[in-house]
């Protein structure tokens, strides 16, 4: 198959390529070197199975056996050698010369639509009660703790372990204040997000022990935000423990800057950028376009509020919560802006 026999698939607007029998790139109309970021004459000749980026959706549709019918590929990443990738939902198809034609319609790199998170009343209420019942559970773990405290005051690895659970407790009694008290949301204050992630590392090394690898790759230069400290560490921790849940052995928790971002309606010159990146099971797929629903988990014993209360957060920052995901690796990202921070 040629250029000069399929002539109108360069005037489509549809990133369009094709492979000879064997898989090897033949040619591509122009809007697909356009959105793959590569000069049409650097392709003819890569292997089609090449072009996808961590995946082999590609290699085992173009190996199988298969039939003559295009065959779906959902939520395909493609990347030039290395290159920035790209999403997109693709069609592959056998065609009338025995080759294979490629047609991919991109998509955002983040799946499914923003959901409505308002909470049904019945709900609201349910939560409002729960909060009133671990009240007093909460109470007497201060307590001990406490006490915990005074008997242990010269072990200095016993006194940071019941001052954490000090805080703890308290930033729960906090949370649940709110829901039995709702009261008009706080101002931010000036903070380092690193400090967050620290303290939410700090609990998952008491949660998951050994068990799991907890890997930092912070960006030290990074500015202070405006944000609520105790907001930030409970939609953090929800995405930490939800990944340890997932059988992750390692977590990653990684911050960068992000330049010119568009978050919902608006532009911003700079924003952090958090990513949760772990090996776990990865979302089920049935799960993908409701995961940030209220009352939705992928695990028989899990609540389905961990995720939806993150995304909740998130929006009180003016930033957003995204994933993407398939089985060994998922990341969660956090986009917060950053806007000048008052000295």
């Amino acid at each position: 198959m040629t250029m000069d026999r399929l002539p109108e698939l360069d005037q489509l607007t549809t990133p369009v390529v094709w492979a000879d029998a064997h898989g090897h790139i033949e040619g591509s109309n122009t809007a697909f070197a356009r959105w793959l970021g590569v000069s049409p004459r650097r392709l003819p000749g890569q292997p089609l199975a090449a072009l996808e980026h961590g995946g082999e959706l590609l290699r085992r549709a173009i190996s199988g056996s298969g039939g003559d019918d295009p065959l779906r590929l959902r939520r395909v990443s493609l990347a030039y050698l290395g290159g920035e990738a790209r999403f997109a939902d693709a069609w592959l198809t056998r065609t009338e010369f025995g080759g294979w034609l490629l047609e991919a319609h991109p998509v955002d790199e983040f799946p499914g639509e923003d959901p409505a998170l308002a909470l049904p009343s019945a709900l609201s209420a349910a939560l409002r009660g729960l909060a009133h019942e671990l009240r007093n559970p909460l109470a007497g773990l201060k307590g001990a703790a406490q006490l915990l405290a005074r008997r242990h005051r010269d072990d200095p690895e016993s006194a940071e372990l019941t001052s954490l659970i000090e805080a703890e407790v308290g930033r729960l009694t906090l949370l649940l204040d709110r829901l039995l008290s709702p009261r008009p949301a706080q101002p931010h204050a000036a903070l380092n997000v690193h400090v967050v992630l620290e303290r939410v590392l700090r609990l998952a090394e008491t949660d998951a022990g050994w068990a799991v690898k907890l890997v930092r790759d912070y960006d030290p230069s990074l500015p202070d935000v405006l944000g609520d400290v105790d907001r930030l560490t409970q939609a953090t921790w929800n995405l930490v423990r939800n990944a340890i849940e997932a059988g992750a052995a390692s977590v990653q928790l990684r911050t960068r800057a992000e330049y010119s971002v568009r978050i919902g309606d608006e532009l911003h010159a700079l924003a952090l950028r958090l990513d949760i990146i772990d090996d776990g099971r990865g979302v089920p797929e049935d799960l993908t376009e409701r995961l940030f629903l209220p009352l939705v988990s992928g695990r028989a014993e899990g609540s389905g509020l961990g995720l939806a209360l993150a995304q909740q957060v998130a929006r009180e920052h003016r930033g957003s919560l995204a994933y993407r995901s398939r089985p060994g690796h998922t990341v969660f990202t956090l986009l917060l802006p950053m806007a000048e921070v008052q000295t």
